[in-house]
């Protein structure tokens, strides 16, 4: 059975990001430099303005060196 889901899933992602990416002590330009993507759009996909692809998910993953897991989490961390 599948699990109810607490959050929208592209906030819930966008605030995995945006805790990830403060773990790993980097700031949204760092980030944005790291995943060849513009500071905007970090900030865009943390304040879940926006849904990413598969293709800047797959980025975000490599630019945080993170598990599919910590990055798809519907948990509260």
């Amino acid at each position: 059975m599948i699990e109810r889901v607490k959050r929208s899933p592209h906030v819930a992602f966008g605030q995995n990001v945006c805790r990830l990416r403060t773990t790993a002590k980097l700031t949204q330009e760092n980030l944005a430099e790291k995943a060849d993507l513009s500071r905007r759009y970090i900030q865009e996909i943390e304040s879940g303005a926006k849904n990413p692809s598969v293709n800047t998910a797959v980025r975000l993953k490599l630019a945080l060196a993170c598990s599919w897991d910590d990055l798809f989490a519907q948990t509260d961390k």
